[in-house]
């Protein structure tokens, strides 16, 4: 069988599997249970300073974006770093600790941008036997107007002030969250490996608004009549987490650091994709919220039961294996061209392939054929879009069918080239032809 076991930045587990940093990690009841269901390991419920706790809202503290069954696709939350206390924090993570020796367990931190809050707060997880810790530059409401959060993640010279500072009073590795409310998610992370970060985590939630009550006209969740803005995770962010994660991990400048993958992943097979993109283990958290702990146990056997068909022995042969393959886009083949092909045994005859395509995209696929009711792609209209498969409600009903080289393309009625040819040396680059002169 596939071995799962994890080693990331020198902390193991048993498993890739982590619990990201939220409410499911904010005591040890709730930890000491993930870790029964089969959670590799914690990120604990970000900790705060010494003093009088963060203070939490007292109502709603979710919003919800649902698909059209009732799956949860997304949640905005405006719960803030953990509000228990500090030293109670830390007892309960030493305990859990010498409980559970062979799972890993990181804290989360945020303090103030200073470097005395830094200092004082890193011996005191330290003491814990914690296996490392987590810099929270991430949250993007209530902490980042404190000047925290995101407020620090999005300058990437305070992230490395203040990894700098971790590195030089703590022995534990750093892990730095990454906030994804900035316009290049390089930049960050190569400021975090400036600093001497052991790795980055990401993605942290995203800025948003879920929905507005339109009798009260205050946005979702709603305290008393008013609404924020709150951070936004689960399914619906996978895409952006994934492509800031591929980010990362094929800069020149980050290329071999290592990442926790964060992001809306819900089943082993997200998890597949984070680290085939580049990531070392992943993070979960609305899927637990959603389902309970015990969604772990599909992950796991999921993820062994796929490595041992594909012949993947341990997690080192996936990890990376997508980076090479993305590119930019003026790096795509400009002469590789395909068509629909919809296999009519298949076809249900529900007609939203035709529909999609005539009325939003090239008027490729026929309504009727002699007089009946029948659909098929006209290739000489057909740009190989792919709209109609991600329409099609019958899985495998319609592919997209490469043209071999030297195949006439009845659109362009040009043959398909065997040549590789991207934008960059297109005639109709104006780059190309200034290079070329």
């Amino acid at each position: 069988m596939a071995d799962i076991r994890n080693t990331f930045v020198g902390i193991k587990s048993p498993n890739p599997f982590w619990l990201a940093s939220a409410p499911p990690t904010d005591k040890a009841y709730n930890v000491e249970r993930a870790f029964k269901a089969g959670w590799g390991g914690v990120v604990w419920k970000t900790l705060g300073e010494e003093g009088p706790p963060v203070v939490n809202v007292n109502g709603p503290r979710y919003g919800a974006i649902w698909g059209a069954d009732r799956r949860l696709l997304g949640l905005n939350n405006i719960e803030l770093i953990t509000d228990r206390d500090l030293q109670t924090n830390l007892r309960e993570m030493k305990q859990v600790k010498m409980n559970w020796p062979d799972r890993a367990l990181v804290a989360s931190i945020m303090v103030p941008c200073e470097e005395e809050s830094w200092k004082a707060i890193l011996p005191l997880v330290e003491e814990t036997g914690a296996d490392g810790i987590e810099l929270n530059f991430g949250c993007p409401h209530g902490m980042s107007e404190r000047g925290m959060g995101s407020a620090v993640g999005q300058v990437p010279e305070y992230i490395e002030m203040v990894v700098r500072w971790c590195k030089q009073y703590t022995r534990m590795p750093v892990i730095t969250k990454l906030t994804p409310n900035i316009t290049d998610i390089r930049k960050p992370a190569r400021a975090a490996k400036a600093g001497g970060t052991d790795a980055v985590s990401l993605i942290n939630t995203i800025n948003s608004i879920t929905g507005v009550d339109l009798d009260s006209f205050a946005p979702q969740p709603t305290i008393d009549g008013k609404g924020s803005h709150g951070g936004y995770c689960g399914p619906a962010v996978k895409p952006i987490a994934m492509n800031m994660v591929a980010e990362i991990a094929r800069d020149p400048e980050t290329h071999g650091l290592p990442i926790s993958g964060i992001g809306g992943i819900t089943t082993w097979r997200d998890a597949a994709e984070f680290m085939a993109l580049g990531a070392g283990n992943v993070q979960v958290c609305t899927a637990a919220m959603t389902y309970g702990f015990k969604i772990v146990q599909e992950m796991i056997a999921g993820l062994e039961n796929w490595m041992d068909e594909k012949g993947h022995a341990s997690l080192s042969g996936i990890v990376g294996r997508a980076t090479p393959n993305v590119t930019d886009w003026q790096y795509l083949n400009l002469n590789y061209v395909a068509k629909a092909h919809i296999d009519q045994d298949a076809c249900i005859k529900c007609g939203r392939c035709h529909i999609a395509c005539e009325d939003t995209s090239h008027q490729a696929i026929t309504s009727m054929v002699d007089g009946v009711r029948h659909f098929e792609v006209i290739e000489a209209e057909c740009v190989g879009c792919n709209l109609c498969v991600n329409v099609c409600p019958v899985e495998g009903c319609i592919t997209m069918e490469p043209l071999a080289a030297g195949v006439l393309d009845q659109r362009t009625g040009i043959p398909v080239s065997p040549v590789y040819a991207n934008w960059t040396t297109h005639p109709n680059n104006p780059m190309a032809k200034v290079a070329a002169e």
